[in-house]
């Protein structure tokens, strides 16, 4: 992070800068990885000269340059992994949840996607050497699916203090879609003052199902869910944190011939910009099956977990 304030970058004067802020454009990288619309919209002045603000920013903190391979190496040499308390699903993702960037659990309801958000809460807050990121966690909560009890029984498993593993996560009960997407701006400002390293939302499009109904409402709920998972990566980037999801799924007729009919909500929107998908599901005995769906380097597979009083487990 550079040290440098909005007002350093050209044609942001005080005035514009209060503007911004208020927004949730509090760094460089915020602005740098923004439109000159939507920027436009917060600094209320033109999208010249808002790409021209947008473009001095990206020259002050070197996004959105051209790297070469062997840069983008040492760039990924930055990516944290944050255990799942469960050998067979971090090594199923590569060494558990990667920083930079959005992974998306999906099933149906029951299946343990909640399960795993409270799991990562706890674990973030572990020293790298225990597979933590030594950090803090920011629940944007949809569904009023938080649980402290969870989070106690599983914090005392890790011989973490319950009282400490609670005070370092910060939940925020969004109500309706609006809320929800005013939340990741709340967790901006809370970032600048707290170590957050986990972002996660449970879930992602209840509310913009339920808000925007019909097909004739498609494109604005689409477009919105797409503002939305853009400011989640833009954050996860900013701030080198794993940004976890969790989204319902709906029956897909056509797919009782090839295996399981569900498929997750959001379409293809979701699907581009979670980098990671892994689709849960039960299994015999009260085991939960994770299957890798998509990632941009590792294979499909499948890893099988309890979901225990101490947590998720092998």
């Amino acid at each position: 992070m550079t040290e440098a304030s909005i007002e350093d970058l050209p044609g942001v004067g005080p005035a514009i800068g209060e503007k911004l802020r208020s927004a949730g454009y509090r760094t460089l990288e915020s602005i740098a990885t923004q439109t000159p619309s939507r920027l436009g919209e917060a600094a209320g002045v033109g999208n010249s000269k808002c790409a021209e603000i947008i473009y001095a920013a990206l020259d002050m903190v070197n996004i959105g340059g051209i790297l070469t391979g062997a840069e983008l190496l040492e760039k990924r040499q930055t990516v944290g992994k944050l255990t799942s308390c469960s050998s067979e699903l971090d090594a199923l993702l590569g060494g558990g949840v990667e920083t930079q960037l959005i992974t998306e659990f999906y099933g149906q309801y029951g299946s343990g996607k909640t399960q795993i958000i409270h799991q990562l809460a706890v674990t973030v807050q572990l020293p790298e050497e225990q597979g933590g990121l030594n950090g803090e966690a920011a629940i944007i909560d949809t569904e009023n699916t938080f649980r402290p009890e969870r989070i106690i029984s599983m914090a005392k498993a890790l011989d973490l203090d319950p009282d400490e593993a609670l005070a370092r996560i910060h939940v925020g009960r969004a109500y309706n879609s609006h809320q929800q997407m005013l939340m990741v701006d709340k967790v901006k400002q809370l970032a600048e003052e707290r170590p957050i390293r986990l972002l996660a939302v449970d879930s992602l499009t209840g509310a913009f199902r339920s808000e925007y109904i019909g097909r004739g409402a498609l494109a604005e709920r689409q477009g919105k869910i797409s503002s939305h998972m853009e400011a989640l990566n833009r954050f996860a980037d900013e701030h080198n944190a794993a940004v976890a999801v969790t989204n319902q799924v709906l029956s897909k007729p056509d797919g009782f011939a090839f295996g399981d009919p569900t498929r997750p909500i959001g379409g293809h929107i979701v699907g581009h910009t979670s980098k990671f998908r892994i689709y849960i599901r039960r299994g015999k005995a009260g085991k939960r099956i994770f299957r890798l769906v998509d990632s941009p380097h590792l294979p499909d597979g499948e890893a099988v977990v309890q979901i225990l009083e101490d947590g998720i487990r092998d």
